[in-house]
């Protein structure tokens, strides 16, 4: 096929996003767990920069510790726009890490969901959000909600996605010096699996102080004593919730400048961010020339 003239080289963020809260309500016959979650971004991001090549190589660097270069979502990601579209145009990727690996805050996901944005835009592909998030949601569960940008309700595994309006706060954000596996959670035997489902309006009506817990939350706690302590403090100064599966717990705050003064009393290392219900990823990619 005839390749258009690619994109020159730019840079995009890969937000973190939070679980406001994660309800487990069952579990489809192929094991996979049925969920109920809200996600949120933070302006707080991964970096990567794009830059065409005239073959169909992809690169990335630096590699990340502990996971080989064909391992990487967003190495993934690439193979897969490439052989959806059959783009025979390669990229340059450099990845600015800053997310928490194994945190909860979704930095493999984002990554990915960032690629296929970028890479579109490099390629000069013109695939619509829904084809790329439907290519997302065989990289992860997460993938789709940071394609398509916004704030959403999600259910079933995470791909059934409801854009919302929801308030905007500051949030501590406390990183526990502690790796969670997500498979040992969903498969532990207390692991509760069956929360009755609630609605979007309950959620809605209750407000973000008030919001459902993460029915994750007790079983990491057994299995991790920083993330316990961690939500312990947390729950000293409100409603403290853990992220996904962890580790990365937080606070809603009632401004940056709350957040900053607990960060700063804080036994526990994090960072202080503000949430979003627009993705800054699409913010930028809407600033880059055709």
């Amino acid at each position: 096929m005839n390749q258009p003239s690619p994109q020159p080289g730019f840079s995009l963020p890969a937000p973190a996003k939070l679980n406001l809260f994660l309800h487990i309500t069952g579990r489809r016959p192929d094991g996979y767990h049925l969920l109920q979650t809200v996600f949120q971004f933070l302006n707080i991001a991964d970096t990567l920069h794009f830059k065409a090549r005239p073959d169909s190589l992809i690169t990335l660097r630096p590699e990340l510790p502990g996971v080989p270069a064909e391992s990487n979502l967003i190495i993934r990601a690439a193979r897969l726009l490439q052989a959806e579209s059959g783009c025979a145009l390669g990229a340059d990727i450099v990845l600015e890490k800053r997310l928490p690996m194994g945190g909860g805050v979704g930095g493999g996901s984002s990554d990915a969901a960032t690629a296929l944005l970028g890479l579109n835009k490099l390629w000069k592909l013109d695939l619509d959000t829904e084809r790329l998030a439907a290519l997302g949601l065989q990289l992860g569960a997460d993938v789709p909600v940071f394609v398509h940008g916004h704030a959403a309700w999600a259910e079933g595994v995470g791909e059934h996605l409801i854009p919302v309006e929801i308030p905007e706060p500051w949030y501590l954000v406390l990183t526990p010096n502690a790796h969670v596996s997500t498979a040992e959670v969903f498969s532990h035997a207390d692991l509760t699996r069956h929360t009755p489902a609630i609605t979007l309006a309950a959620f809605l009506g209750g407000g973000l102080a008030r919001s459902p817990g993460n029915d994750c939350e007790s079983v990491v706690r057994q299995l991790s004593a920083e993330v316990d302590a961690a939500l312990r403090w947390l729950a000293r100064f409100g409603a403290a919730r853990m992220t996904g599966t962890g580790a990365c717990c937080f606070l809603a705050c009632a401004d940056q400048t709350e957040a900053e003064a607990l960060l700063a009393q804080s036994p526990v290392p994090g960072f202080v961010a503000h949430g979003m219900n627009l993705s800054p990823a699409h913010t930028a990619l809407a600033a880059v020339a055709d």
